[in-house]
């Protein structure tokens, strides 16, 4: 099972965007507008940002999330957006017998490909422990493993690379377990800062249109219902 946790933020995160924003337009410092901004300017400041889409002020906030119970298959996914941090579990220093794994739901509700997945990943395992015991390095022991293998990854993104993860990774078309991620983490960020990530999602929630053109999933109202709940 997918666990997500915030673990850090930049502190006052839509202030400190409303402040930047501010900064552009204002001959007062940084310091001077963070004082003097009272929270009602940081809201209208900030719902304006984020309707206009002046992104650029949002880089100077991150959110760093601790994941774990996921697969190698999402972290092959998730380390292709680049503007982002990563810190992975290593397979070369981190022994894994015995390794937990992901089954995907649509193996798991059939007991047959369930009972092969189950066998294979058994049999890998007694691999893997058959290497180590013959002083192969887990380094090259690892090369058995299987991208079901689960891991744990720390991921630190600013709020302009969050909000484009979640155009991409809510989709209904992005792969199951990786959308299941994004909107955890939409969750956790919009605890934290629920001004700039009142309107995130898919690109259709986002935008008011899907960009898959013919291949969009068709389900724009239920996406648009999904975000008020």
């Amino acid at each position: 099972m997918i666990k997500v946790k915030l673990l850090e933020h930049t502190p006052n995160p839509e202030r400190v965007v409303a402040m930047a924003a501010r900064l552009c337009y204002s001959a007062a410092g940084a310091e001077e507008l963070a004082e003097k901004m009272s929270d009602e300017q940081v809201e209208k400041l900030v719902t304006k940002i984020v309707r206009l889409g002046h992104a650029s002020t949002m880089e100077h906030v991150s959110f760093t999330f601790g994941i774990e119970g996921v697969s190698r298959v999402l972290t092959h996914q998730l380390v292709r957006h680049r503007l982002a941090s990563y810190s992975q579990q290593s397979q070369r220093y981190v022994a894994e017998h015995d390794f937990e794994y992901i089954m995907p739901p649509s193996i798991e509700e059939k007991p047959e490909a369930k009972a092969k997945f189950e066998a294979l990943m058994q049999q890998i395992r007694t691999v893997y422990d058959e290497l180590t015991e013959l002083d192969i390095p887990r380094e090259d022991a690892r090369y058995v493993l299987a991208n079901g293998t689960e891991t744990k990854i720390v991921v630190t993104m600013n709020v302009r690379s969050l909000l484009h993860f979640f155009n991409l990774r809510c989709c209904h078309r992005a792969q199951w377990e990786i959308r299941e991620l994004a909107y955890q983490m939409l969750a956790e960020a919009r605890r934290a800062a629920p001004l700039l990530f009142k309107n995130a999602g898919a690109s259709c929630v986002a935008f008011g249109s899907c960009p898959e053109g013919a291949m969009t999933c068709g389900r724009f109202g239920e996406m648009i219902k999904l975000r008020t709940e």
